[in-house]
C-alpha cells in the first residue's frame, strides 16, 4: 500500500491553484490535470462507480460488504434511533447510511503552487526552522510557538517561495490512503463509503456543482481542517462586501471644494467600521470584517470585504452596520458616491448538524481508539460542509494535520497525515459496528 506522506508528497507536485477571475468550473483547467490522476488511481485500486463530471467533480464509490443494508438520505433517521437506543432495542440490525468523505483538489491563490519543494524535517528539535537561508526566510517560534510542542516530530515544510499545498491535498492523501486500505482489506467489514473530491473551494466555488444526489452519501465529512484532533461542526456565517466609490478627479492646484478623492473616501469607510472587529484582534466565536483588498485612483476606487460571524443576530446587524457606514457617506458626500452591496456566502453549519451528532459522536470514539485526543472547535473560516449541510447533506469537518495555510509557512507533521488517514478508516468501522 501506498502510505499518506507518499501521496501527498506526489499530489503536491500539481499545481492546482484555483482563480477567482475565471467563470469556468474548474477556475482553473490544471485543477483536472490532479483530478484524472486521482480518477486513474482510484480505478486501479478497485473504487466502484469512478466519475468525474465535465466541471472536475470527482466521486467514487466503496461498496457495502455487509449484510445490512446502506442506503442515501433515507437511511439517517434510523440509523440516528437505532444509534441511540441500541440494535438490540429495536429488534433489528440497524441500517447503514452511505457514508461520504470530501476535500477538494485546489489550493488557495494567496501564494503560489507552482514548483512546491516539500522537504521533511526530521526529528524536529524545537527551533527556529530556516526554510530558505538563501532569502533568509525563516520559521521562527516566537511567531508560531506551537512549534515547541511539536519537537521530536517529522514535518514537511515549504522553501519558503510556495505554499505547500495540505489544504486540501494533505485530505485528499488522507481519503485515498482510506479508500485504499478498505479495498485491500475486504475482510473489514464497512457499509458503503462515498468518496468525493471537489475544484474550486478555495475561491468559494466548491460547493455549487456538487450533486449531492449522484454523490450518494446520507452523511459526510469534510477532510478539510487543521492541526490533529480538531472535529467542526460551527463556522461562520459569511458574506462577501464590495464598495463602490465613485469620486470626482480636479486638478489638485483647482480642487477647492470640488474634489472627491475615491481613495479618501475610501479610507474613510473603513475608519468607521469598529476597530477591534478585525481578524487580527479577534478569535474563538468572535466575528469581524476583514478589508482583503482596495485598488482605485482619486475618481475611482474599490474596497473588498469579507464579513463573518458565527452568531446569526450578529452576523446580520454587521451587514446592516456595512450599509448603514455607505448611507452616512452618501449623505457626506451625495447621493451615489458610495454603494456597498452584501451576498451571503455561507452559514453556520451547527443547526444542521445538531440533529445528527452521532457524527461528531462517532469521530470522537474513532479517534480516540487512534490514540488521538479529540477537541471540538469552531472554525474561524469556511468548509464546503457548511454549504453542502443546507444542501441537505450533514457535513462537519475533520483535521487533516496541517499548519499556517495558505502561505510559506504552512507545514504538516507526518505522524499527523498517517493518524489522519487512521482516523477515517477507523470511522468508517465504527459506522460499521455501530449496526451490529
Amino acid at each position: 500500500m501506498t502510505t499518506a506522506v507518499e501521496r501527498f508528497l506526489k499530489y503536491v507536485s500539481y499545481d492546482t491553484q484555483s482563480d477567482e477571475a475565471y467563470d469556468t468550473c474548474p477556475s482553473t483547467k490544471k485543477q483536472l490535470l490532479l483530478a484524472n490522476e486521482l480518477k486513474r488511481e482510484l480505478e486501479e485500486m478497485g473504487a466502484s462507480d469512478v466519475r468525474m463530471s465535465k466541471y472536475g467533480y470527482l466521486f467514487a464509490r466503496i461498496p457495502d460488504n455487509t449484510d445490512s443494508t446502506s442506503a442515501p438520505q433515507e437511511a439517517e433517521a434510523s440509523f440516528s434511533t437505532a444509534s441511540a437506543h441500541g440494535a438490540s432495542d429495536v429488534g433489528q440490525k440497524a441500517t447503514i447510511p452511505a457514508l461520504g468523505f470530501i476535500s477538494h483538489i485546489d489550493t488557495a491563490p494567496s501564494l503560489t503552487g507552482t514548483n512546491v519543494k516539500p522537504r521533511i524535517v526530521q526529528a524536529y528539535d524545537g527551533k527556529d526552522i530556516v526554510l530558505n537561508a538563501e532569502k533568509q526566510i525563516v520559521m521562527k517560534v516566537s511567531e508560531f510557538p506551537f512549534l515547541a510542542d511539536l519537537k521530536g516530530q517529522d514535518l514537511i515544510v515549504t522553501d519558503g517561495t510556495t505554499l505547500l499545498g495540505a489544504d486540501d491535498k494533505a485530505g485528499v492523501a488522507e481519503i485515498m490512503t482510506m479508500a485504499e486500505y478498505f479495498l485491500s482489506h475486504p475482510e473489514i467489514p464497512h457499509g458503503e463509503i462515498c468518496i468525493g473530491f471537489t475544484p474550486d473551494e478555495e475561491i468559494g466555488r466548491g460547493a455549487d456543482r456538487f450533486d449531492v444526489k449522484d454523490f450518494g452519501a446520507a452523511v459526510a465529512y469534510t477532510v478539510d481542517g487543521g492541526p490533529i484532533g480538531e472535529i467542526e461542526y460551527e463556522n461562520f456565517n459569511a458574506a462577501s462586501g464590495k464598495v463602490r466609490i465613485q469620486g470626482a478627479s480636479i486638478h489638485p492646484g483647482d480642487a477647492k471644494l470640488k474634489m472627491k478623492n475615491a481613495i479618501l473616501i475610501g479610507m474613510e469607510f473603513q475608519s468607521l467600521l469598529p476597530v477591534f472587529e478585525n481578524p487580527m484582534y479577534t478569535e474563538g466565536y468572535e466575528g469581524f470584517y476583514h478589508l482583503d483588498e482596495m485598488s482605485g485612483n482619486v475618481e475611482e476606487a474599490q474596497l473588498n470585504y469579507i464579513i463573518r460571524d458565527h452568531d446569526h443576530e450578529k452576523f446580520e446587524q454587521k451587514k446592516k452596520f456595512f450599509a448603514e457606514a455607505a448611507d452616512f457617506l452618501n449623505r457626506k458626500y451625495g447621493k451615489g458616491t458610495v454603494i456597498a452591496e452584501v451576498t451571503d456566502s455561507y452559514y453556520n453549519m451547527k443547526e444542521k448538524i445538531e440533529p445528527c451528532m452521532y457524527l461528531i459522536d462517532t469521530a470522537k470514539e474513532a479517534m480516540t481508539a487512534c490514540g488521538i485526543e479529540p477537541e471540538v472547535v469552531p472554525i474561524r473560516g469556511g468548509t464546503d460542509g457548511a454549504r453542502l449541510s443546507y444542501m441537505g447533506l450533514p457535513c462537519p469537518n475533520l483535521c487533516t494535520g496541517g499548519y499556517n495555510y495558505h502561505g510559506k509557512y504552512e507545514f504538516i507533521p507526518v505522524d499527523s497525515l498517517q493518524k489522519t488517514a487512521e482516523i477515517l478508516v477507523e470511522i468508517g468501522k465504527q459506522f460499521a459496528a455501530l449496526a451490529e
